[in-house]
């Protein structure tokens, strides 16, 4: 059983980690970062590359989360406090009333990681995308159309960012990711795994309703505005989302969803 411990003091030291999530982020502090809300936290209670230290919750909410304390590891330290308790660690209004401390479990190098994918892959490379909104979304989207990984470069922001992993709905802790280095680096070591590297962008030369996947396929996403730059493009197969004339600009989500859609629904189709 966990440890439920009462805090009174929004100045205890052993809630130094939860002080003031909105105005800091934890990613980068060794490790650490804030989960927030049931759905989330049930998220890590049960992810492998993930490990909960402890978890705060709002007193009125803590008869409401026996399900996720019975998922809790032995002598997990659970805080209860009230609500003006919280909102004072926290810097502001925690509505949700649950928070979590997780830590992610060592990394291996992008070889290591892409050997452990299975014969039959969908990759996403996400370049340059460093909205928080953005990247939580399209791990939703990953996670929702059973993507087998997500790879970011250095340009792109942690997933583990509070509010990516809230706007993920816990996809962040779900779909499996590395992130580092720079995109060359990635495409190289996806090629030597046997991917197929293809590029979504408004200019692509193949409407994606034609394109028909092979067994590894890793599709490139750029950012918000600019997209992938042309360097890129230009040895990369291209596909893209039609749409009505006149407008060629969908929010990179969006367009990740539209597009794994379709590559998984036609993985299905060929089952």
């Amino acid at each position: 059983m966990p440890d439920i411990i009462r805090i009174d003091d929004p100045g205890d030291p052993r809630l130094a980690d939860y002080r003031h999530i909105r105005e800091r982020d934890l990613v980068g502090r060794e490790g650490r970062f804030i989960a927030e809300g049931r759905v989330v936290l049930n998220v890590l209670l049960g992810a492998s590359r993930f490990q909960a230290e402890s978890l705060l919750l709002l007193e009125n909410r803590l008869d409401g989360a026996s399900d996720l304390l019975e998922r809790a590891a032995d002598r997990l330290p659970v805080y209860v406090a009230s609500q003006p308790v919280l909102d004072a660690i926290a810097g502001f209004h925690v509505h949700r009333g649950i928070l979590g401390i997780g830590r992610r479990t060592d990394e291996p190098s992008l070889d290591g990681f892409l050997a452990e994918l299975p014969p039959r892959a969908l990759v996403l490379v996400l370049v340059g995308i460093s909205n928080h909104d953005n990247v939580g979304a399209i791990f939703r989207n990953a996670s929702a159309f059973e993507a087998d990984a997500i790879l970011l470069d250095e340009t792109s922001c942690d997933p583990l960012y509070r509010k990516a992993i809230r706007v993920s709905v816990g996809g962040a802790l779900k779909v499996p990711y590395w992130r580092g280095g720079s995109v060359d680096a990635i495409l190289a070591s996806l090629g030597d795994r046997g991917f197929d590297c293809l590029a979504l962008s408004p200019a692509g030369a193949t409407d994606i309703a034609a394109f028909q996947a092979g067994e590894r396929t890793a599709l490139l996403l750029g950012s918000e505005g600019t997209g992938l730059p042309p360097e890129l493009l230009g040895p990369l197969s291209t596909i893209r989302i039609a749409m009505s004339k006149g407008f060629d600009s969908l929010n990179v989500a969006t367009a990740a969803a539209i597009a794994l859609h379709r590559l998984w629904a036609g993985a299905l189709v060929r089952e």
